[in-house]
């Protein structure tokens, strides 16, 4: 299994920025780090030796890259102008520079990506696909923690609730952008062990269905706690499931 690495700096972000893929052939598939982790949490943490089967299948090739947006949250100044401010860049990055390099790199330059996280990076999964439902067709959220302002210092910004899909979707006009967000669709995941809250994905598919965006919640049992070994149990299988 190949692995390829590119750093180049980012205008957008104001900083340099790394991006790893696995694997050679297959559905595109951007895997967000956890809270404040790299584009290389993922194959520490033993994620890539999950996903090991579909990668050598040729089912999956697999992205991840810096959580630059991430890191200014949990980082020392997280107040809430400042961190709503870094997710309105990290979100431009994602789609201007992240996923035009996706495409040209499948050969491919309308190639539908598949996104998925865990923790904070299922935000980030659920916040591409509905910020960007042309680029991202299907979001695997893991544990998630959908609206980020409990780690921030502060009152809700007009970025916050532009970033934040339980935010801004219950407000969004019909139109082309909701149509196509109704042809995708959000797999929300969790266990009921330590560190878990599921309501956090409960809140999320109240607010999806409202608006007719697909979505399954499936929750797992008390054993499965908000950590890797859970994770690295869930995404081989709902990937197995939707990737052909």
């Amino acid at each position: 299994m190949s692995k390829e690495s590119s750093k180049w700096y980012s205008e957008r972000l104001g900083c340099e920025v790394n991006v790893c893929r696995w694997g050679d052939m297959g559905t595109p598939v951007l895997l967000f780090p956890t809270a404040a982790g790299d584009s290389e949490e993922i194959e520490r943490f033993l994620m890539v030796d999950a996903l090991s089967d579909l990668l050598s299948q040729c089912r999956i090739k697999l992205y991840s890259c810096d959580s630059t947006a991430g890191m200014v949250l949990l980082g020392e100044t997280n107040d809430s102008r400042t961190a709503s401010r870094a997710q309105a860049q990290f979100d431009a990055f994602v789609y201007r520079e992240l996923v035009p390099l996706i495409r040209n790199d499948c050969k491919d330059p309308a190639i539908e990506i598949v996104t998925a996280g865990a923790s904070i990076g299922a935000f980030e999964s659920l916040a591409a696909v509905c910020r960007h439902p042309d680029a991202f067709k299907l979001a695997i959220c893991m544990s998630g923690t959908y609206d980020l302002l409990k780690f921030m210092e502060g009152e809700a910004t007009r970025e916050h609730y532009q970033n934040t899909p339980t935010r801004f979707l219950p407000d969004m006009p019909e139109g082309e952008h909701l149509a196509k967000l109704r042809t995708r669709q959000i797999v929300l995941t969790h266990g009921k062990g330590k560190w878990e809250d599921p309501e956090n994905s409960w809140k999320v598919a109240n607010v999806l269905g409202a608006r007719g965006i697909p979505n399954r919640v499936v929750e797992w049992g008390e054993e499965w706690n908000h950590d890797w070994p859970t994770w690295r149990k869930m995404l081989p299988l709902y990937l197995d499931e939707y990737v052909k």
